[in-house]
């Protein structure tokens, strides 16, 4: 190499031939071409010295070093490498991972930019059993940012790798790591934050920890190495000596946050396999790891995750036996305790209270009665095809005391079996059953069979009908029972390391024994079934069947459930008993229809048969895509809401200038015979931005005239399934996505902690993220959270709560219909408008309500929402002026009189769905709706009755 490299990567390695080549290349592979690849072999006995030479030999930029004796760790190979270094940065690799394409370059341009001692990034293990990647601790690198020092972030203790930074090669030589301890890298990385008067952290992965399912541990890493009890003596020396090094360095007030990372990261290595040990294990762990916990300073244990407290409680009593049981409750299920006591409002694990028992944080004990937590231990054992277990059913928070007249179930799947559990002089309950597995048919999945695995469960019911599951804990060491049933294969085995039961399903049809079948038939179902396949069948039948003109097909959200205004629609003309054949498209596993609508499932053969037939389309998004209508179809697209977030060719799917997804959205619009149209300003925001031109209906929304009317009976059902306690005021929370994160969750910007903290007390919060959003609420924020991504109809949400706290969700618009508070938490207000979905209007400007940019703020505008919504009351009338003009509680009859009206009504001979009650709300008068310019909309004062003429041709 003539010129000097920019950076140097240094590959250690011991005995890892297989895995060095993979190192090296990615290391090689970089954008930032100007590296050299240090391999610092730290004595290998098998075939890596081979290995590397010939990575020498096929690239000028490798170099080789070799021990002669394998020093034991990982302390000497690096600081081999580090000497040898040329380039003025170095970055470490193991030889049995990776780093990511960009790594050496982003990370030398961020310490160039920044001027930093070093730089810090994200690290991700990657899981090579199923190639998923997941980060570690990801809030610690959440930003790209420089920190002036480890006082201003203690939280960074917890990333003590040596191989996700890039350091000056000067500075390595001035702190070398010790070669005489495993562990070696927490100790130099306190030593380097000591030293580094600022570092940068960036958020992008710069090194992938390769997690393998080796089972040989003497091939095993030092940090995977942990059956071993000198691997803990090893870590606990290495977490001393780093307490030491701080107290030195005159930074003894951060010790306590050090020894933190110990108890929430290093003790939950062991602590998490505990229940497979032996006892004796056990015993040995606590007596090695009791003198440093009793070291520790007060503060380290606060802040810490209440179950990990219980096992260091558990460990300094000595109760050894005590701790396996508990440290089942850190992973899998997270099972509930044996027993458990309540004194003074706090809740302790156990029979007594102790400080260090506290698990009050959790909520366990203040739960509603279908997330309510039970402890279930069986055992099991088969013959033939017959399994029998065991179940100890305990109940530490009493909540089969509170709910006599249940019914308790073992559950495999859709298939249950009763229990009679009988109750034991310890207050557990006991309980045995047998299941034949041959009987154990899931229909659902075909004539092939079920082919995958699933957690049997414990269910309780009540005698209101009501249902709370637990999962079952068996013996790890229980030995797997399988069993043949026709045509499959059944293994009932523990899994995980909590040990939970788990039930394993293989097909052993004859697709299975004969690969080559196996592989022709699936080939044969996915060819006939690609879309290009269905769509060229499609328009082949719109050539050769006419339209039904008593066939109607609705859609909702893309199949997602009965919802929205075709719902309304098709209630509508329900009550009328109308003379026609209606039918719904629907995704895959949604269940909340009426129990005698017609459904196809959305895509199948069936739908797109349907598709050609229907004389009528009902939609409120958009069928299929490329997929015509058939020529004597008429199509009613009622959309699905309207606000300030752009839309149609204003939105980040479509604002891109490429032709063809704008292409195929014109043609789709063009479909539209008729638009519901419920605001003027919908009709100014929305028909240029999807360029539509066809007839309108000025009547409102279909699904807003229950939130005109009002429904007691929705309320009733809403609080009554959510299980909201009598006399609590309910928010409802309802953000929509973020374009760029969506899926992540971190469209739920308000901190629920902090929320449950100050408000669980008056209020329960109803927590709606939009469809596409994946949030699970945790566990000890359900007794103040409920879930309700799944509850069928918003408008139920809508109507129970007492106000709404939103984001930019066009659910505002429907809200206001109500009169009821509405806050707004717009923390990314810059960043959404200016480089994310985009905006058509100054929400600040317009608000009916509060704009909140912190969770403090929001707890203080509900503490006082009656004087805080008393100051929106102009801005609320004039936000209804804008939005709700036309919505006067007639929309489903006007919308259906003027689409259906050639259709005529049946004789009302009997009710055949009931007519739900409603409530009236009161609501601001309405005033002449203006447009935001103060220009006066087409309505005038009030939403005319009847639809606008087409605007032109089509």
């Amino acid at each position: 190499m003539i010129n000097s490299p920019d950076c140097s990567v240094v590959v250690i390695t011991y005995n890892d031939a297989a895995r060095l080549p993979r190192a090296v290349r990615s290391a090689l592979g970089q954008t930032l071409r100007n590296i050299e690849v240090i391999i610092s072999d730290d004595g290998s006995t098998d075939g890596t010295d081979r290995v590397a030479r010939e990575l020498q030999r096929e690239d000028a930029r490798v170099r080789y070093l070799r021990a002669d004796v394998n020093s034991g760790g990982c302390g000497g190979p690096r600081n081999r490498g580090a000497a040898a270094a040329r380039a003025p940065y170095v970055m470490f690799l193991d030889s049995d991972d990776r780093l990511p394409r960009h790594a050496c370059k982003s990370m030398v341009l961020e310490i160039e930019r920044t001027g930093a001692d070093f730089v810090t990034g994200q690290i991700s293990r990657l899981y090579e059993w199923n190639g998923r990647t997941k980060g570690y601790y990801p809030d610690l690198f959440a930003r790209r940012r420089t920190v002036e020092g480890i006082a201003r972030e203690p939280e960074l203790f917890l990333d003590s790798f040596s191989t996700n930074k890039l350091y000056p090669a000067e500075l390595l030589r001035r702190l070398p790591f010790r070669e005489d301890l495993h562990y070696e890298d927490h100790v130099f990385t306190t030593e380097l934050y000591c030293a580094a008067r600022r570092f940068a952290v960036v958020p992008w992965t710069v090194y992938l920890w390769h997690r393998s399912q080796e089972r040989d541990e003497t091939r095993l890493s030092i940090s995977l190495s942990i059956r071993e009890m000198d691997n803990v003596r090893q870590r606990i020396k290495a977490a001393r000596l780093s307490d030491g090094i701080l107290r030195e360095n005159g930074l003894a007030d951060l010790v306590p946050q050090r020894q933190r990372r110990f108890l929430r990261q290093d003790l939950r290595v062991y602590l998490n396999p505990l229940p497979s040990r032996d006892p004796m294990w056990a015993e040995e762990f606590s007596a090695l790891v009791r003198p440093y916990l009793e070291e520790l300073d007060p503060e380290a244990f606060t802040s810490v995750e209440p179950l990990v407290r219980v096992c260091c409680g558990l460990i300094l009593n000595g109760r050894a036996d005590e701790l396996v049981v508990a440290s089942r409750s850190l992973s899998g299920p997270k099972a509930a305790p044996r027993s458990a006591v309540q004194e003074d409002g706090r809740t302790y694990w156990g029979t007594s209270p102790a400080e260090k028992m506290d698990i009050t944080a959790l909520r366990m004990a203040e739960l509603p009665y279908t997330a309510a937590r039970l402890r279930h231990e069986a055992a099991f054992t088969g013959e033939g095809t017959r399994v029998t277990l065991t179940i100890r059913t305990y109940d530490p928070f009493g909540v089969l005391a509170a709910n006599p007249g249940w019914s308790a179930f073992l559950r495999f799947k859709d298939h249950r079996v009763l229990l009679a559990p009988c109750e034991q002089d310890d207050g557990s309950h006991l309980s045995e059953a047998t299941v034949d597995l041959a009987t154990l048919r899931h229909g659902r999945y075909g004539p092939l069979g079920f082919d995958g695995r699933y957690a049997p469960l414990v269910e309780i019911v009540r005698a209101d009908g009501r249902a709370t599951t637990d999962a079952l804990l068996v013996e790890p060491a229980a030995q797997p029972f399988s069993a043949r049933v026709p045509g499959q294969r059944v293994t009932v085995m523990a899994e995980g390391t909590a040990a939970y039961l788990r039930v394993r399903w293989q097909r052993r049809n004859l697709l299975r024994p004969v690969p080559r079948l196996g592989r022709i038939v699936r080939g044969a179902i996915r060819r006939a079934g690609r879309p290009e396949v269905k769509l060229r069948v499609y328009k082949g039948l719109l050539r050769i069947v006419p339209p039904r003109q008593d066939l109607v097909l609705f859609e909702a959200d893309a199949g997602a459930g009965y919802t929205g205004n075709p719902r309304y629609v098709y209630e509508e003309l329900r009550r009328r008993r109308a003379p026609l054949d209606m039918v719904w498209s629907v995704a895959r596993n949604r269940r909340n229809f009426p129990a005698d609508a017609r459904l196809v499932r959305r895509m199948s053969w069936r739908h797109l048969w349907t598709m050609a037939r229907a004389g009528y389309w009902v939609d409120s998004h958009g069928m299929p895509l490329a997929y015509p209508k058939p020529a004597r179809t008429r199509y009613l697209q009622t959309w699905h809401g309207q606000g300030i977030k752009s839309v149609g060719f204003n939105s980040p799917d479509l604002r891109a200038d490429f032709p063809g997804p704008r292409a195929q959205w014109r043609a789709a619009v063009a479909r539209w015979d008729t638009l519901v149209a419920p605001s003027a300003e919908f009709e100014r925001v929305f028909l240029p931005s999807h360029g539509y031109e066809g007839p309108l209906l000025r009547y409102g929304s279909p699904r807003c005239d229950v939130l005109v009317h009002g429904d007691d009976e929705a309320v009733r059902r809403a609080k009554d399934r959510l299980e909201i306690p009598p006399g609590r005021r309910v928010l409802l929370y309802a953000p929509t996505y973020r374009d760029r994160t969506r899926s992540s969750g971190r469209s739920i910007r308000a901190d629920l902690d902090m929320m449950a903290e100050a408000l669980a007390g008056e209020w329960v919060l109803i927590l709606r993220p939009h469809p596409v959003e994946r949030y699970e609420v945790p566990q000890h924020l359900r007794h103040f959270v409920r879930q309700a991504g799944d509850y069928p109809e918003v408008n139920d949400l809508m109507l129970a709560s007492d106000a709404l706290l939103t984001d930019y969700s066009s659910l505002m618009c429907d809200y206001a219909i109500t009169g009821r508070p509405m806050l707004f938490l717009i923390d990314d207000w810059d960043e959404y408008r200016a480089v994310e979905r985009g905006v058509y209007h100054d929400l600040p400007a317009i608000a009916p309500g509060p704009c909140l940019t912190t969770t403090e703020e929001l707890i203080e505008a509900l503490r006082d929402l009656d004087e805080v919504a008393a100051s929106f009351a102009a801005a609320y009338i004039e936000f209804r002026r804008t939005w709700c003009a036309r919505e006067k509680g007639h929309a489903s009859a006007k919308v259906t009189d003027a689409f259906f009206g050639g259709v005529r009504d049946r004789p009302p001979t009997r009710v055949t769905s009931p007519v739900t009650a409603r409530r009236p709300i009161r609501l601001p008068a309405p005033v002449a709706a203006r447009r935001p310019d103060g220009s006066p909309t087409p309505d005038g004062p009030l939403a005319p009755d009847g639809p606008l003429a087409p605007d032109g041709p089509r």
